[in-house]
């Protein structure tokens, strides 16, 4: 009982971060499936008077409830009521499969709906979430609870759609089947729902068990393919393809076995209740066979009693598909719910600020800074003045948190103590996004999307909304123009996955590019020529040094003389600051 009351809870929770707009579309199902639930009845209660017109004319004319369609169709001969019957008969049966057609379409459409909607608000609510949110946690758990996980739920919704829709039948099939004989459809009722309220029972922990490692073994899969694919130098370089692969392999088929065994659990009924059905109405005959007038009499009983198991049987089969679904979906359920819940920031539903203009000065104000409520302070008292257009180094050993100063720079990051000042104004979480709009990051390895150069430039922008020329003045002011324009292609030359077809230094330049066409005051280097060779390192920061003097750059390096032309160099160490002055100053 707990752990239907656990999936109920999941139900409502879900039904939370269903939109209004989608939640009225379910109420318009519920009233498709009454339409449906009464052509049901309809076309039922029509198959007892025609069977009983083909083999018992006579009685059925005679029949007290025939009088009004006697007497309005001025029918004086009982072979004259066939015709009338007959095409009242199909036409019940064509509108009830029509309704029928039309609610499945609907039930689908909606149920898809709502799970496009639900994965785009689980991949809106991640991008939302705040930096150290973001590191804190695997890329592959987001990317299999929106890729898979969120399809368990869009599954999870139509099995709950299925199950107000099969009742709703069920309902309607069973109230017409009690009024021609109570006690048949009892029996048949009572049996069929304890032979499939027997098997969930006796399965129910193994389909609970069978979805927690459906889940687990989703995220493992993504995991190991992100590793293996994202590392493929070092995987061909030391041969551990079969390392990938085995881990793959343990997955994919512990994954496929839950999948496989729930999938039995939830159709192998169905073929015993068919039997089961075929044993019930062979002795519903034996034992009609003995009945006042024999079978003959009871034809038409029977005709309509087996058509109405024919249709109840795939209805019961439904509910029972549908129960095993959602408790098999249960863990993926909650995966995707805690994704639903992650909060959106006030500024997710506002309008972009206008960028915060640097007019004087960036301050660092006392500030402290630790990850974690136990962890050890990376920062401990910074006290920092950067003036407007100033070029400011940063170095210090690994760990002087050189990277940290500059991500709580950029808001990325919330000091723990003290502030962070722009113009003598704290970034608070109103400022925040209008200071980052002001700000441009160049980090160690620039993301290159798998598309042309001037889309990576233009990164995030739409294709269609580009400014060529913004693009063109950009790439010249990172001295990238050049090497770009003298490529059959040009601007639209494909860069591979993850730039894979340009050099570090191209790839550096675009994303130097990339900056200047944001159009930034304030841009940061975050050990971007640490990776290259001391050539291209130094073209690299000769185009650094070429930019406007107007810009604001801040420069994380590894090696002093990178920032040899920089106005002031801080160097960092044991939480603050050990040196800060000139080029000269510094190496003297």
């Amino acid at each position: 009982m707990l752990e239907i009351q656990s999936i109920t809870h999941l139900l409502r929770c879900l039904w939370r971060h269903i939109s209004p707009r989608r939640r009225g579309q379910f109420f318009l199902l519920l009233g498709l499936t009454v339409l449906s639930s009464f052509a049901e009845v309809v076309s039922l209660g029509a198959v007892l008077p025609f069977i009983g017109i083909i083999t018992q004319p006579e009685k059925v004319f005679d029949s007290p409830s025939m009088a009004g369609v006697v007497q309005a169709l001025d029918i004086t001969s009982a072979a004259d009521l066939v015709l009338p019957l007959t095409i009242a008969f199909a036409v019940a049966a064509l509108v009830a499969g029509g309704l029928r057609l039309l609610l499945m379409w609907f039930s689908l459409r909606l149920g898809n709906a709502a799970g496009a909607d639900l994965s785009i608000d689980v991949y809106r609510r991640t991008l939302y979430q705040s930096y150290s949110v973001h590191v804190a946690r695997s890329s592959s758990e987001i990317i299999s609870g929106i890729m898979q996980k969120v399809g368990s739920a869009t599954g999870v919704l139509m099995s709950v759609m299925t199950v107000f829709t099969s009742a709703a039948l069920f309902a309607a099939i069973m109230v017409t089947l009690l009024a021609v004989d109570p006690m048949v459809a009892i029996i048949a009722a009572v049996s069929f729902g304890s032979a499939y309220g027997i098997i969930a029972w006796l399965t129910r922990h193994r389909v609970v068990r069978n979805g927690q490692r459906a889940a687990q073994e989703q995220t493992q899969i993504v995991k190991t393919l992100q590793e293996g694919l994202g590392a493929i130098r070092d995987v061909l370089l030391d041969g551990t393809q079969n390392v990938y692969c085995d881990v793959y392999r343990r997955s994919v088929m512990q994954l496929q076995r839950a999948v496989s065994e729930n999938t039995f659990i939830n159709q192998a009924p169905r073929y015993a209740m068919e039997a089961l059905g075929m044993v019930l109405i062979a002795v519903l005959v034996l034992a009609m066979n003995y009945r006042h007038g024999g079978v003959a009499e009871a034809l038409p009983i029977l005709g309509m009693l087996a058509l109405g198991a024919q249709r109840l049987l795939p209805l019961m089969q439904q509910l029972y598909g549908s129960w095993t679904m959602v408790a098999g979906s249960k863990a993926a359920l909650i995966d995707v719910l805690g994704l639903l819940d992650q909060p959106l920031p006030a500024a997710a539903n506002q309008p972009e600020p206008a960028p915060l203009a640097l007019k004087d000065a960036i301050s660092f104000d006392n500030v402290r800074f630790h990850y974690g409520n136990n962890g050890p302070w990376v920062l401990d008292g910074i006290n920092l003045v950067i003036p407007k257009g100033a070029k400011i180094g940063f170095v210090g050993s690994t760990g002087s948190g050189k990277s940290t100063a500059l991500d709580l720079l950029m808001g990325l990051l919330e000091p723990t103590q003290g502030k962070i000042l722009v113009d003598g104004q704290p970034i608070s979480h109103e400022l925040k996004r209008a200071w980052q709009r002001t700000i441009a990051h160049v980090p160690q390895n620039i993301f290159l999307a798998d598309t042309t150069v001037a889309e990576n430039i233009a990164f995030g922008i739409p294709p269609d909304q580009i400014d060529h020329e913004r693009v063109h003045k950009a790439a010249e002011q990172a001295m990238i123009a050049e090497f770009i324009e003298s490529r059959p292609e040009g601007y639209g030359t494909i860069v591979g996955e993850r730039g894979v077809r340009l050099s570090g230094g191209q790839r550096q330049r675009i994303g130097i590019a990339r900056a200047l066409y944001k159009q930034a005051t304030v841009l940061i280097f975050d050990e971007a020529t640490s990776a290259l060779d001391s050539e291209t390192e130094q073209a690299v920061m000769q185009a650094i040094e070429g930019l406007s003097d107007d810009l604001t750059i801040l420069i994380i390096a590894h090696r002093l003389t990178t920032l040899k032309n920089c106005t002031q160099i801080v160097e960092l160490g044991n939480g603050g600051i050990l040196r800060c002055g000139s080029y000269q100053e510094i190496t003297n």
